[in-house]
């Protein structure tokens, strides 16, 4: 049996190759919020980066935190996919790592994802993570 003439082929836009998924660039549909992988909870604490590219140093303080990332509210954010030696600080405690910045908000902060967390501040983090899940 072959195809009507008269059927016409219909192009799918949905679909996402694996390299359009792994590409650095920004992704043209989904938001961040789309790509997270964790819980974001509202949390303070103070946060230092410094560009590992050009030395460039900022500080904030986070709006919220996940084991996955957080945002960091700051009147000078780094560029978009910075990548940054990051350490946040609450009550005594540090956790300290590396992140990229994954998004930026001109005169509010950026977002950061942690691509490396120290193993001795692992346990401090997932802390935090933990009494933030019990409120």
């Amino acid at each position: 049996m072959q195809p009507s003439p008269l059927r016409r082929l219909t192009t799918v836009s949905n679909i996402i190759s694996m390299d359009e998924h792994i590409a650095k660039g920004p992704s043209h549909k989904s938001g961040v919020r789309d790509r997270r992988y964790a819980i974001r909870y509202p949390f303070a604490a103070d946060a230092e980066l410094i560009d590992l590219e050009t030395g460039t140093n900022t500080t904030g303080v986070t709006s919220d935190i996940s084991l996955g990332g957080c945002f960091i509210c700051t009147s000078k954010p780094l560029p978009l996919r910075a990548r940054a030696r990051v350490t946040l600080s609450r009550k005594g405690q540090n956790v300290e790592g590396l992140a990229v910045v994954r998004i930026v908000k001109p005169r509010i902060g950026m977002g950061i994802e942690f691509i490396d967390v120290e193993a001795s501040s692992h346990d401090i983090l997932a802390r935090w993570i933990e009494q933030l899940r019990q409120k």
